[in-house]
């Protein structure tokens, strides 16, 4: 077995610490891991990726475009920007709030629109899955929270190697303890949406 998650967003969304949290289960499930991540002006909300490849024979973190079994989408844009990377089995994660770039908060340009970045992400996939994963993290008591929604429900998606109970330590043990409660209860909040979901 060979697993590949792609993980993409911008800088301040918790790309890097979902990708963290994902690597450190798949070890501690006696994986063999690899990693790496590609991040331009990442603290000024510039575009970040991040490959995490496990299983037998894994010697390199590098995938061939097209070569994910899992694309999690933090935000919408870089979620279409690298939809090259998912083929027509790939599940797909896709997270409905928007981070704007300042051209776009400053009114000199347009967001693109949030349905027909839906629909291009369908025609190379039917396995998605779409989340408001910041709304429900605020719900869970801040929007900090959203990559804990985004890894509870990857934890909840059919066929995901990693089980619920080890994502869900390995989280606990990669944020500050005063934040553990927040992230937990953003993380069950997620699982139990990606559960009532139909892929």
């Amino acid at each position: 077995m060979r697993y590949t998650i792609q993980i993409v967003g911008v800088g301040g969304q918790g790309v890097l610490l979902a990708s963290m949290v994902l690597g450190s289960a798949a070890m501690n499930a006696g994986y063999k891991v690899a990693m790496s991540e590609v991040h331009g002006m990442a603290q000024r909300g510039g575009s970040v990726l991040c490959t995490l490849r496990f299983g037998d024979g894994v010697i390199s973190p590098l995938e061939s475009s097209g070569g994910a079994d899992l694309l999690m989408g933090f935000e919408p844009v870089e979620t279409c920007r690298n939809i090259f990377l998912a083929n027509e089995d790939t599940k797909i994660l896709m997270n409905l709030d928007p981070v704007y770039p300042s051209m776009v908060a400053a009114g000199f340009e347009e967001y693109p629109d949030i349905d027909e970045m839906v629909a291009a992400v369908k025609e190379r996939t039917k396995n998605l899955v779409t989340i408001d994963a910041t709304s429900i993290a605020i719900d869970a008591g801040k929007a900090v929270a959203a990559n804990a929604v985004m890894i509870g429900a990857v934890a909840a998606a059919k066929g995901f190697p990693l089980s619920k109970d080890l994502l869900k330590e390995m989280l606990a043990k990669n944020v500050p303890p005063k934040f553990i409660d927040l992230n937990m209860k953003a993380f069950d909040m997620g699982y139990d949406y990606m559960s009532k979901q139909k892929n």
